[in-house]
């Protein structure tokens, strides 16, 4: 993972609210303590006639809205919102969480994928390159920028045809910082994946990989 404050993990500026009833909303804002209860206690039962814990087959939240939903129009096809719901709740999640590597060496996950940018690609990047690298806006950029060039983790080169452009990299210890971080970030983000099996991973990397590319593709017509 390495996105930023969207969605993440490549992420970049975090993308619209989440719609209500979409199962994204985090606990705090979206669940009132009485539902939180009501859907982590309960129990409900499946076509099977078994008992499940409330949430469903896996006992998330989501599941709960899904059947809210059923009840009050039973016709209605809910099979999107419980791909979509389930992507945008468990984004909202790791979007609250800490990320602790990055926080012990005072970055923010926008700032760390900005220097991963710089450090990946290898070669000098404009400002545009980098919002673009990292689905992130202008404004978001270059304020990132100004935080991380006065900390001496970023340089600035003008360019010599045109003095509007401005070319960056990483400095020696913006580098290394990179470097030092990227396996600690890795590994905590192991753990964070732990309670999904290594095959379930590497299934759950590929649907969501091609769900990413055909999004990347087809957002704009759908938003026109």
């Amino acid at each position: 993972m390495t996105p930023t404050e969207g969605p993440s993990p490549t992420g970049g500026d975090a993308g619209p609210a989440p719609q209500p009833g979409s199962g994204a909303e985090p606990v705090a804002e979206g669940w009132s303590a009485d539902e939180e209860a009501a859907a982590g206690e309960g129990a409900v039962e499946d076509a099977s006639g078994e008992d499940l814990p409330a949430g469903g087959r896996r006992g998330d939240t989501v599941a709960a809205v899904v059947r809210q939903w059923q009840a009050v129009h039973p016709g209605l096809d809910t099979g999107p919102m419980e791909i979509i719901g389930r992507i945008n709740r468990c984004a909202a999640l790791l979007q609250q969480a800490e990320d602790a590597p990055l926080r012990r060496a005072g970055l923010s996950r926008p700032e760390f994928d900005l220097l991963g940018a710089l450090r990946r690609t290898g070669h000098e990047l404009t400002p545009g390159d980098l919002a673009r690298e990292t689905f992130s806006s202008g404004a978001a950029v270059t304020k990132r920028l100004k935080q991380l060039t006065e900390r001496g983790l970023v340089e600035r080169r003008g360019d010599t045809r045109d003095r509007r452009v401005v070319h960056l990299r990483l400095t020696d210890a913006g580098r290394d910082l990179v470097d030092a971080i990227l396996p600690v970030q890795l590994a905590y983000e192991t753990a964070v994946l732990s309670g999904v099996d290594g095959p379930e991973q590497g299934e759950l990397a590929a649907l969501l990989g091609e769900l990413l590319g055909q999004l990347e593709g087809r957002l704009g017509v759908l938003r026109a």
